[in-house]
């Protein structure tokens, strides 16, 4: 076997093993390597400790969750409008959250924010949404049909050339997060 070849810098040590005739000189590693090896080290610990140790930070399963609601938001947002598909998106929180927005701006004015309307403060203009007496019929496709076309005639104006079908349907589907699919429906006209 040849000797290493130690010829080029006499002055560098060189490690005593040999592989396959090359052998290695025993130098200090740079110190952007090690600087970056730190700070990898620190954003590693950072990292765990936000995630893991304080659960600040949004897990895998929180993000899968909600990637999946906003799938299925834009699912239903493209979908045909019946009872069906209304009592979905209210069990949508996307959805929920988007109706809530909508109805604060528009329909919290006379429905009041907490959706009670007369039954909270008889001064209201709009009847109570949280119960299940319904002046013009209880069925989410009956109260989409209400937003979007209005009733002039007891001041609910015409909101779907306003709003537009997804903020109906978006609205619609934050009334019904306040009820229960299949829950009696009393239809009492207000004179």
């Amino acid at each position: 076997m040849k000797s290493p070849d130690t010829s080029a810098n006499p002055a560098e040590p060189v490690r005593p093993h040999v592989y396959d005739g090359i052998q290695e000189y025993d130098k200090r590693l740079p110190n952007w390597w090690l600087y970056t090896l730190y700070i990898t080290i620190v954003f590693w610990v950072g990292y765990w400790s936000y995630y893991e140790w304080f659960r600040v930070g949004q897990g895998s399963a929180q993000t899968v969750s909600a990637a999946m609601a906003k799938i299925e938001a834009e699912r239903l947002s493209v979908a045909k409008l019946d009872d069906a598909s209304l009592w979905q998106m209210s069990r949508n929180a996307n959805f929920v959250a988007a109706g809530k927005a909508v109805f604060d701006t528009n329909c919290a004015a006379c429905h009041l924010a907490s959706l009670r309307g007369k039954g909270e403060n008889p001064a209201a203009i709009g009847p109570d949404l949280t119960d299940t007496a319904w002046v013009h019929g209880g069925k989410p496709t009956e109260i989409h049909d209400l937003i979007t076309k209005g009733v002039l005639a007891k001041g609910m104006p015409t909101w779907g050339p306003v709003l537009g079908a997804k903020k109906v349907g978006e609205v619609t589907a934050y009334i019904l997060s306040k009820h229960k699919e299949g829950e009696p429906v009393v239809v009492t006209p207000n004179p």
